[in-house]
């Protein structure tokens, strides 16, 4: 198809022109003639200079580092490579409901352009819900910025967007030109958390984390007699003067730990009103999910991420600031997969996750799978934690007399199940941001330093 297509105008131009013409050469009126020559001549001027090249559009943001409730700032630009200008383009486009746009501002292209006005609607609906109209002259570049603000976490898209331009006086439009989305990635929100409380078992090197065992720290843990490979500095001279004999000063070595994240993507419950409402499941997961791992890599500790659903994604145990950010692109594709199946112990299993790792699984124990993964995972030997990320607001639409009250059955047997749990080893505690983990992890700690009994 040609780039250009005639428009209705030209039609009735060329139209009313060959009227008049034919009228006046069968009736031998001259006037008829005369009427016709504005419209052959408007016509003809108008068409002296044709465009050659379609409009250009493209999709830009400005900051490609966004999180939840940050401002948002993206442009349209529509390019003209013609030696002749576009009398009007109309540019709309789709944006995500997660992208709120407030606000739509023209840049024009070169001097004398018009400013972008809304082509229809009204002031009520949303700022991009409309074509926008306003002139490129020929050779420039003109952009329509939208601005407002980020509601949620994930990857939404700005576009595609769609252009069109009216050339010649209105007499020629170009085809429908559209262009990609543009993907724009929100990260979550960190809430605020703090865990003071040990880890229950260091593995690794050096770290910030206290450990049980001997070596060069910086946690005292007593005093001992000189004996070979004992370095100088670490004799104690005012012990050693009492006693009479060199004693040096014990220390606990500094160790880090890992920390796996288990993500149970199973079943999704509640709302999610973005960054100023209420939160879903999945909300809550992936946020406290950031947090976490932003206080433990902060720390020095390894973090690895793992989903417990059917696709079962692994992010590799790692530290350093190129984890986390690293560990917040895996988090913009958790999505729910509801499975029939459990998921194979070959792609999911206890075998996968350290022994000396601390399991903090964030579940909202809404299927029975998830109660039963937890219970092989203390059955196993693992530290787990469990965090409950059901929302209190999360109840389902009433569809009979008897919803109210199967809801509340429901109710009692999760209580049931966390119970359960509980008896089997495995601490459940709902998320509240700061400070939420601290007793749970107090108890583990006590539990892996507790002496066990030796098997004969």
């Amino acid at each position: 198809m040609p780039d250009w297509v005639s428009t209705r105008a030209l039609g009735r131009a060329v139209l009313l022109t060959g009227l008049f013409l034919v009228a006046g050469a069968l009736l031998g009126r001259a006037d008829l003639v005369v009427l016709a020559a504005p419209f052959a001549l408007g016509t003809a001027y108008a068409l002296r200079r044709r465009p050659e090249h379609p409009p250009e559009i493209a999709i830009g943001v400005d900051d490609t580092n966004l999180v939840e409730g940050a401002g948002l700032v993206g442009g349209i630009s529509v390019g003209n490579r013609d030696d002749v200008g576009y009398d009007l383009v109309l540019v709309r486009t789709v944006v995500s409901s997660w992208l709120r746009i407030d606000e739509v501002l023209f840049a024009p292209g070169g001097a004398g352009a018009d400013g972008a006005v809304p082509a229809g609607g009204d002031g009520r609906r949303d700022a991009t819900d409309r074509p926008y109209g306003f002139t490129v002259p020929a050779g420039t570049i003109a952009d329509l910025e939208l601005r407002g603000a980020t509601l949620r976490w994930g990857r939404h898209a700005i576009g595609p967007a769609a252009v069109r331009a009216i050339a010649c006086d209105g007499l020629l439009a170009s085809q429908t030109v559209l262009t990609d989305a543009r993907a724009v990635p929100v990260y979550p929100v960190t809430e605020p958390f703090d865990a003071d409380e040990a880890m229950p078992r260091a593995a690794g090197l050096v770290g910030g984390h206290r450990s049980r065992r001997p070596g060069e720290g910086g946690e005292l843990a007593g005093v001992r007699i000189f004996g070979p490979g004992d370095r100088l500095r670490r004799i104690d001279w005012r012990v050693s003067l009492r006693a009479r004999q060199l004693h040096v000063a014990a220390m606990l070595s500094d160790r880090d730990a890992e920390v796996v994240l288990l993500l149970d993507v199973l079943a999704e419950a509640g709302r999610s009103g973005g960054i100023r409402g209420s939160a879903s499941v999945l909300d809550t997961c992936v946020r406290a999910a950031a947090a976490i791992a932003e206080h433990y890599l902060h720390r020095g500790d390894r973090v690895s991420l793992l989903e417990y659903g059917p696709s079962a994604r692994r992010l590799r145990p790692a530290t350093g600031r190129r984890q986390y950010l690293t560990l917040l692109e895996w988090l913009l594709d958790v999505r729910v997969e509801q499975s029939p199946h459990e998921p194979y112990d070959q792609v999911f299993g206890p075998q996968l996750l350290s022994s000396n790792a601390l399991v903090v699984v964030l579940t909202p124990l809404v299927d029975a799978r998830s109660a039963a993964m937890l219970a092989r995972l203390a059955r196993s030997g693992r530290f787990v934690v469990a965090v409950d990320t059901l929302p209190p607001s999360a109840v389902p639409p009433k569809r009979g007399q008897w919803t109210e009250i199967a809801h509340r059955l429901w109710r009692l047997d999760r209580e049931m199940t966390i119970g359960q749990l509980r008896e089997h080893g495995v601490p459940v505690v709902t998320w509240a941001g700061a400070g939420s983990l601290d007793l749970v992890l107090r108890d583990v700690a006590r539990l892996a330093s507790a002496p066990r009994p030796a098997l004969r």
